[in-house]
């Protein structure tokens, strides 16, 4: 079995980024590779075809590789539903719950399953791109670490660290994490790259050449910003790769979209499509006057429902919902934000009930007629319909089940009007489907904004990104030392 570890000096460093790239970069070359990640903490997740449960940037990266994903690529999912549990999932299924207390010793069967994956995936492929989580510098983790170093030292991988320079302070981080790590760890730390670098990288070269002194980490290279990135997040709505150069639409023919930042919302990357369409700009906010004015406002998907829709409630943000649609104006709730927007909610998983303390019913803001009862069960799936003679698909993770009443129907729920209801995930991505949803707002509101002819499809753009990334690799990454690393460890 063939591997390499990519590891970063913190999260969001880019790892996600590095081992999308690579996979495409392997998979260009003819090489037989699949992503791996033994356990991602994410809200945001995507059904595989065979109906199980794992992590978008896993996910993304199959895409990237060209190969069919699978639960073995990111065989552990801890989805947080408060700040101190976690559901757990396992080879795409639900299984059971996560307390703060356990997260350092009570992980055993978790490592056994992510282990038996990795051997697995290495069975049908070349090589593995692994990805790490946080920073293999958490060292009061390391007993009990089965994604980072604890990987690596089961299967001999060579580990690449990403340094994000965007954050400040990048070569003593990455002198830190080596410092950091054990005596018996430190020779699996191979080389190192830097990331998101703005300027003139030659300025580096005096400070990468102590670090390599100092360390015997080889540097592979420095990976530039990259402005027309912006792949799937594990961790948030990532406002700030949304920020893109002026799309030539006029200011009349725009639309305002704005995006409820739920404190623990989940799948955010539903409204990325809306973010990457010309003439719509996208704002994600807590402020009520944002909410209000909003051409469109988005209640996205939540990992507690209730509990967020009290958060609405206590902020005032329930009560602008309410208001919009008493005027007409356009609302969307895509999976838990749809189950908001209910006349009532009976949930005992996902919130504090339990068997010896049952649910209790719980008011929605009572604008879709409906009832939303939680189940034991997760429902995975991948669906499709049709809105208005557009062709819509999707993917849902819920246990949150909707029984509707009055309504139009709509994908995967119902409207009541310009306020919208949607238990599916992935809709915007949907071209068609898409666009006549924003023509139909752009009518309700009175702006000029029209569907662009010949535009970019999103899945095509998204293609685009990837193979970007894979350019800048080949371009500033030395990507025949990684290779080198991979066969001379064997």
């Amino acid at each position: 079995m063939s591997g390499l570890l990519i590891t970063g000096t913190s999260s969001d460093a880019g790892k996600s980024l590095v081992v999308t790239g690579l996979c495409r970069v392997l998979a260009r070359r003819g090489t037989s590779v699949a992503p791996y990640k033994a356990q991602n903490m994410s809200n945001h997740s995507m059904v595989c075809r065979d109906g199980t449960e794992i992590g978008r940037a896993q996910y993304l990266q199959a895409q990237a590789a060209g190969v069919e994903a699978t639960s073995a690529m990111n065989p552990v999912l801890l989805k947080p539903g408060s700040d101190r549990r976690a559901h757990v999932v396992v080879r795409g299924r639900p299984a059971g719950e996560l307390v703060a207390g356990e997260y350092a010793t009570g992980r055993g069967h978790l490592a056994q399953a992510a282990f038996a994956a990795y051997e697995e995936l290495s069975g049908g492929h070349d090589i593995i791109v692994c990805e790490g989580a946080g920073s293999p510098a958490e060292i009061n983790l390391r007993a009990g670490d089965y994604v980072n170093l604890g990987l690596a030292q089961r299967f001999s991988l060579p580990t690449v660290l990403v340094g994000d320079i965007d954050r400040g302070g990048v070569l003593a981080a990455l002198y830190g994490t080596w410092a950091l790590v054990s005596d018996e760890d430190r020779p699996l730390l191979a080389a190192y790259l830097i990331n998101k670098f703005r300027g003139d990288a030659s300025v580096l070269a005096p400070g990468l050449a102590e670090v390599t002194r100092r360390t015997g980490m080889p540097s592979l290279g420095v990976l530039p910003w990259l402005e027309d990135v912006w792949l799937d997040s594990e961790d948030g709505l990532s406002v700030a790769a949304w920020e893109h150069d002026e799309d030539g639409v006029a200011a009349d023919r725009r639309l305002t979209v704005a995006v409820v930042r739920l404190p623990r919302t989940s799948n955010a990357t539903d409204v990325d499509a809306l973010a990457a369409e010309p003439g719509v700009d996208v704002l994600v906010t807590r402020d009520v006057d944002t909410a209000r004015e909003a051409d469109l406002l988005v209640l996205p998907g939540s990992r507690a429902t209730v509990s967020d829709l009290a958060w609405l409630r206590r902020t005032g943000l329930a009560d602008v919902v309410v208001e919009r649609a008493r005027r007409g104006a356009p609302v969307l709730g895509i999976c838990g934000g749809y189950q908001m927007l209910t006349d009532e909610i009976l949930d005992g998983v996902e919130g504090d009930g339990s068997p010896a303390d049952p649910a209790v019913a719980v008011p929605g803001l009572g604008l879709l007629p409906g009832r939303v009862d939680f189940a034991e069960e997760k429902i995975l799936a991948r669906p499709c319909g049709t809105w208005r003679g557009t062709t819509v698909e999707g993917y849902e993770i819920h246990h949150g089940v909707v029984s509707p009443g009055d309504g139009e129907d709509f994908p995967g729920g119902h409207a009541v009007g310009p306020v919208r209801g949607s238990i599916w995930h992935g809709t915007l991505e949907c071209d068609d489907f898409r666009h006549a949803l924003l023509a139909d707002v752009a009518t309700t509101t009175g702006s000029g904004w029209r569907a662009p002819t010949g535009g970019t499809p999103f899945v095509s753009r998204r293609e685009r990104m990837i193979d970007s990334l894979a350019d800048a690799l080949e371009a500033h990454v030395d990507v025949d030392a990684l290779l080198t690393l991979i066969e001379e460890n064997r």
